[in-house]
């Protein structure tokens, strides 16, 4: 009878130590999931900040290279399976207060394509704090003539204000007047040199 006694000391106390055991499982489970539910919340916080900045540059500068057009972005955030999704909407608000929106290469041309493009390249460098450098090699040679003077002002203003220096090659000195700096590269007796020019 001692030993049943024994044994039944022992299963009740494997039971006390299983239930302790479980509220403590029960106890990390609610803390993880509210950490998993604050991450969440910062991460679509971080999204929705990195979205919008990056909706406020580019509709800033369509609005400065094609002051003509009434040119700007909206960001549509979703979520899809689980996913932030973000579609990237280019708009158009025309003489009479008419708008249009679309996909900015089908919609509105390559000019406005190559801008957004870069424009994006610049907030991705800005908010995850990469080295502030920019190399455009002919990236903007889509850009229709009578827009470049516009573009070159643009990332000039960017580089002052946002402190990022960016390299741009091109066949195209109105580009290159906008710039702070201006090289032309001279190849003499098989050796290429900078040569500085002046620039606005």
């Amino acid at each position: 009878m001692s030993a049943l006694k024994g044994q039944r000391r022992e299963a009740e106390r494997a039971i006390r130590l299983c239930e302790d055991a479980l509220l403590l499982q029960r106890e990390e489970e609610r803390i993880l999931v509210l950490v998993g539910e604050l991450f969440r919340q910062l991460l679509d916080s971080e999204i929705h900040d990195n979205v919008r900045a990056a909706e406020r540059l580019l509709s800033e500068g369509l609005a400065a290279i094609f002051p003509d057009q009434g040119l700007g972005v909206r960001a549509d955030v979703e979520a899809v399976r689980g996913k932030v999704s973000v579609d990237l909407v280019t708009t158009q608000v025309q003489a009479g207060g008419i708008s249009t929106e679309g996909p900015a290469l089908t919609s509105y041309g390559g000019s406005v394509g190559v801008v957004e493009s870069v424009l994006l390249r610049v907030v991705l460098i800005l908010k995850r704090g990469l080295r502030p450098i920019l190399l455009l090699d002919e990236s903007l040679a889509a850009v229709a003539e009578q827009y470049v003077p516009r573009v070159g002002s643009f990332l000039r203003l960017l580089c002052e204000r946002a402190g990022i220096d960016i390299l741009v090659v091109t066949h195209n000195p109105i580009l290159a007047d906008s710039a702070h700096r201006a090289y032309r590269i001279r190849k003499e007796d098989g050796e290429s040199t900078f040569v500085e020019v002046p620039c606005g």
